[in-house]
């Protein structure tokens, strides 16, 4: 029999990477990455992936598979890591699933047949959104589906897109082509770590403050050259999108430090809500001394039933 899968989720800086790799050391496992933005090449620091020499010998996937100027799509993320994870179990592997990506996670883990796509009607709200912006698309959202507009930010365009897009293409509500939480694929351990809300802001912060230290803003400027304002998403992604600004004399990198704190604060927010109310995680505690200890004893508990 092959090795169930287990998947780490939660907020980001709460711990993941360091459990997922504390539990393949201990199973056997391959880690597969499901934080969509660490799959562009290049986006090292903003995105806290971890370097080689970190990563314990462990084999990755799902890294560094993208260039820049490529557009991440669940679609595609779907089809390859359901290749990989189904490839390490069946080397007799335990595959180790870990990431914040909501929507790429739900995509992973559940039987979910991802609404169709067409490109000329994407283009066509893209260009209304660049003309009208967030809060106008949003509205236009409101008018035809409700329910949709009432769970996708008034900020996040590339989400407004894509429901008008499918509401459009399908003549049913946005909610209608969304995964049923059901036993998930491959019969996956989920867990879950998260830390006190207070404790986790100082985590962000700290980390926010390492990664100027550490050359983010020339990491971008280097991108830069590599064509990331070409990028759909990747120039999107939480500081990134602040460095860009700061780069094209939108306020100082203080601020654009500020903003990447205060982004990603939200952001968690979003995936904490969002990962809470799915009844098969297991929730961990990111701060205990024997995170590893516990979560390994409930994978062993769960598997031997």
């Amino acid at each position: 029999m092959s090795p169930r899968p287990i998947a780490v989720v939660g907020p980001t800086a709460s711990g993941k990477s360091d459990l997922a790799l504390d539990l393949a050391e201990r199973f056997d496992g391959e880690v597969v990455n499901a934080d969509a933005m660490q799959q562009y090449r290049g986006m090292d620091i903003g995105t806290a992936k971890l370097p080689v020499t970190g990563r314990r010998g462990i084999a990755h996937h799902q890294l560094d598979v993208l260039d820049v100027t490529e557009t991440a799509t669940v679609a595609r993320y779907q089809r390859a890591a359901i290749a990989d994870v189904e490839d390490i179990a069946a080397r007799g592997r335990t595959p180790v699933i870990v990431g914040g990506s909501m929507m790429y996670l739900q995509a992973l883990l559940d039987e979910w047949a991802l609404p169709p796509t067409d490109p000329a009607v994407r283009s066509r709200y893209e260009a209304e959104l660049e003309a009208v912006g967030t809060i106008e698309m949003h509205r236009r959202l409101a008018a035809v589906d409700p329910a949709a507009a009432a769970t996708i930010l008034d900020t996040d365009g590339r989400r407004i897109v894509r429901a008008l897009e499918v509401v459009e293409l399908t003549g049913a509500p946005f909610a209608a082509s969304q995964p049923q939480i059901g036993d998930p694929r491959w019969n996956t351990v989920i867990v879950g770590v998260d830390r006190e809300t207070e404790l986790l802001d100082e985590r962000i912060a700290a980390r926010t403050d390492a990664m100027f230290a550490a050359g983010f803003v020339d990491e971008v400027r280097g991108l830069v050259d590599r064509g990331l304002r070409e990028g759909q998403t990747a120039v999107r992604a939480i500081g990134y999108a602040q460095v860009l600004a700061h780069l094209d004399g939108d306020g100082d990198e203080v601020r654009a430090r500020e903003l990447t704190f205060i982004g990603t604060r939200r952001y968690v927010r979003r995936q904490r809500s969002w990962f809470r109310r799915d009844p098969r995680v297991v929730w961990f505690d990111g701060g205990a001394t024997d995170l590893a200890d516990r979560a390994a004893q409930h994978y062993r508990r769960t598997v031997d039933r």
